[in-house]
């Protein structure tokens, strides 16, 4: 799934919510955008700073890729929020491969997101 990206803001922050699904306990991959105040980071278990405080995480950073943050997260609930402030995203090449082939997979296949358009001369 592609993630709008964030304009790069020359001063401030964007404050980001994401809810994320828990699976037997843990919930592990990459925030959604780029350039996040580590110190920033809250987990909550309802949306909007409520619910119960998540304190049992590690946040690590990728050296080849220093802008993203990569979080694994223990918890008993289903869903968490993360709460984080970034300055916006940075554009990478994986960025753009992604959207080149969504392009070629509709010219080669009418297929755009697993829905499909019917073609003149198919019917």
């Amino acid at each position: 799934m592609f993630v709008e990206k964030l304009n790069k803001k020359p001063s401030g922050v964007y404050i980001i919510e994401e809810e994320k699904d828990i699976v037997n306990g843990i919930w592990e991959g990459f925030l959604d955008h780029d350039n996040v105040n580590h110190q920033s980071i809250s987990i909550y278990t309802e949306p909007k700073f409520t619910g119960e405080k998540v304190d049992n995480y590690f946040i690590s950073t990728p050296s080849e890729t220093p802008w993203k943050t990569h979080l694994k997260v223990f918890s008993k609930s289903e869903k968490i929020y993360i709460v984080y402030e970034t300055t916006g995203d940075q554009v990478e090449a994986e960025d753009i491969n992604s959207i080149n082939q969504r392009f070629d997979d509709y010219r080669e296949n009418g297929v755009i997101d697993g829905g499909y358009f019917i073609r003149d001369g198919d019917m």
